[in-house]
């Protein structure tokens, strides 16, 4: 398990599925805010990828966000568009209802920038992200990550188009805390 201060990145338990789809894809407003296409409700049992980990996919990371006091999954993270090339990628993660406003999606950017400066190797993380996510904004920045540019309009979401902003952070500009795990501001 790869640990922040608050929260750890674990594999994908089986067990973890259907609270996972209950409290985030089964949501409308949430599931049409945060996936690039249209919310659509998940067949419980089935393998939607968004759920059921495919280890041979090599682009894509999925972690189960628990926290460290005693082990409640509290959410996901992805690290996904994974370019061994260009030594980049982009970072996701999705927090339930009852984890949010509590300083855990900060954590977990601090623990993807780890998992992936540290552990992968990487140049470059990206982020995407609705530009009304205030909470998502403040987590990659608390993080190091600055803007880079408005996608205008670029995102349909419940009937509207909103603006999108996009985040990178590059490896010379993050910075490792005592720990090693690669946290600022904490």
């Amino acid at each position: 398990m790869l640990k922040g201060t608050k929260v750890g990145l674990r594999a994908r338990h089986d067990d973890d599925i259907p609270i996972l789809r209950t409290e985030l894809y089964d949501d409308v407003v949430n599931g049409s805010r945060a996936e690039g296409s249209p919310w659509r409700p998940i067949t419980p049992g089935s393998k939607d990828p968004r759920l059921v980990v495919d280890d041979s996919n090599q682009g894509l990371v999925q972690f189960s966000v628990v926290e460290l006091g005693g082990g409640t999954l509290v959410g996901t993270a992805t690290l996904w568009g994974i370019d061994n090339h260009s030594r980049s990628a982009h970072i996701g993660l999705g927090l339930l209802p009852s984890a949010r406003g509590k300083g855990h999606g900060t954590d977990v950017v601090a623990t993807l920038c780890y998992y992936g400066f540290a552990v992968r190797g990487l140049q470059r993380l990206q982020i995407e992200t609705l530009a009304d996510n205030t909470a998502m904004l403040r987590s990659a920045e608390r993080n190091g990550f600055v803007r880079e540019g408005v996608l205008r309009s670029s995102a349909w979401v419940l009937g509207e188009f909103l603006d999108e902003v996009v985040l990178g952070l590059l490896v010379q500009d993050w910075k490792a805390d005592s720990t090693g795990q690669g946290l600022l501001g904490k």
